[in-house]
C-alpha cells in the first residue's frame, strides 16, 4: 500500500489533463463555449431586424421591434392567409363538384342494376343453351373482367390520396413570444437620450445611448428596464419598484398607473442570441468511453 505523499503512485494513469487534450484533438465530448458581447442583442434593438431601431414598439410581452418591420411582418402573415384561404375554398368547391359526381354515378349504378335485375326475371327455355355453354367456358365472356395480380400495372395500382388542405388559422401571432399580436396593442417607445456634452459621437455609434426617464440612469444590456404604457417612457425596474409603486404615480405625469402598465422589457432572446443564464453554449458530440 503506497502512501499519498511525495510519491503519488495511486493516481489514474489517464490524467484528467491528457483526457481534455485527447477530446480537443478527437473532436468527442461536449464542447461548451460562452457567447460573447457580439452574440448578444442591444435592448435597444429590434428583435426582427437586429439593428438599433428608429420607430420603436412594443408588444404586451415586452418584445420591442422597429415598427416598419413589425408591420411588414403581419402584412404578410395576412397576405398568407388570404393565399391559403383561396387554396382552401377552391379544395371544398372541388369536393363539392366531386360529391354530385359520385351521387350521379351511384344512381346510375342503381338504374343498371335495377334493369339487369328485370331482364333475369324472363323465363328462359330448357333447351336453350347460354352463350358459355356453347363456346366453353371464359372468364372474359359477359361483363365479367379478367383480374390480374399484377401490382406494375397502372389499373392494378394503389390510388394516391390528394394532399387536404387544412383551413388556414386567421390569427397573426408574434414571431418571438408566439402570442396573438395585433396592430392597436403595440405601444409606441420613447428612448430618452443620454446627455453627455463630452461626447461627440452619433447616437446610433455611442455606447451610452439612452438613459431612465426618471432617475438618469444610463440603460444598457444589463440594466432591467420597464416601459410605462400610457406614455411610452423607459425607465429601470429600480425606479419602478421604489419610486413608482410607492404610490403608483407616473413620475413625470402625475396620471395613475396599475401594474397592466407597466411592461418588462425581455432583454437578448432571439433566435441568434441569449442573456442572462443563457450565455452558455453547449454542442454534444460522439462520447468515447475509457476503461
Amino acid at each position: 500500500m503506497t502512501r499519498h505523499g511525495l510519491n503519488a503512485t495511486n493516481s489514474a494513469v489517464y490524467s484528467y489533463h491528457e483526457k481534455k487534450k485527447d477530446q480537443k484533438a478527437a473532436g468527442f465530448g461536449a464542447e461548451k463555449i460562452r457567447m460573447s458581447k457580439d452574440a448578444i442583442k442591444g435592448f435597444d434593438c429590434c428583435s426582427l431586424t437586429l439593428q438599433p431601431t428608429s420607430r420603436p414598439v412594443i408588444t404586451p410581452q415586452g418584445y420591442i421591434f422597429d415598427k416598419e418591420a413589425i408591420l411588414s411582418f403581419i402584412l404578410e402573415k395576412k397576405k398568407e392567409y388570404e393565399k391559403k384561404m383561396k387554396e382552401y375554398e377552391k379544395q371544398k368547391e372541388s369536393e363539392v363538384e366531386e360529391m354530385k359526381d359520385m351521387a350521379a354515378a351511384e344512381k346510375e349504378q342503381m338504374k343498371r342494376k335495377f334493369e339487369q335485375t328485370e331482364k333475369s326475371i324472363v323465363t328462359k327455355r330448357i333447351g336453350d343453351k347460354t352463350q358459355g355453354e356453347t363456346s366453353g367456358v371464359s372468364n372474359l365472356t359477359g361483363d365479367k373482367k379478367r383480374h390480374m395480380p399484377s401490382f406494375w400495372l397502372p389499373s392494378c395500382g394503389p390510388q394516391a390520396k390528394k394532399t387536404k388542405v387544412e383551413k388556414p388559422d386567421k390569427t397573426v401571432y408574434c414571431p418571438m413570444s408566439r402570442k396573438p399580436i395585433k396592430v392597436k396593442d403595440l405601444v409606441t417607445v420613447n428612448w430618452t437620450i443620454a446627455r453627455d456634452p463630452d461626447d461627440k459621437k452619433s447616437l446610433i455609434a455611442r455606447e451610452e445611448r439612452y438613459q431612465c426617464a426618471v432617475t438618469g440612469d444610463v440603460l444598457n444590456n444589463a440594466t432591467h428596464c420597464a416601459v410605462l404604457k400610457q406614455t411610452g417612457h423607459v425607465v429601470t425596474v429600480d425606479c419602478v419598484n421604489k419610486i413608482i409603486k410607492k404610490d403608483w404615480r407616473h413620475p413625470l405625469t402625475g396620471q395613475s398607473l396599475t401594474e397592466k402598465d407597466i411592461i418588462y422589457i425581455k432583454r437578448g432572446s432571439t433566435g441568434f442570441s441569449s442573456a442572462n443564464e443563457e450565455l452558455m453554449s453547449e454542442r454534444h458530440r460522439p462520447s468515447i468511453a475509457i476503461a
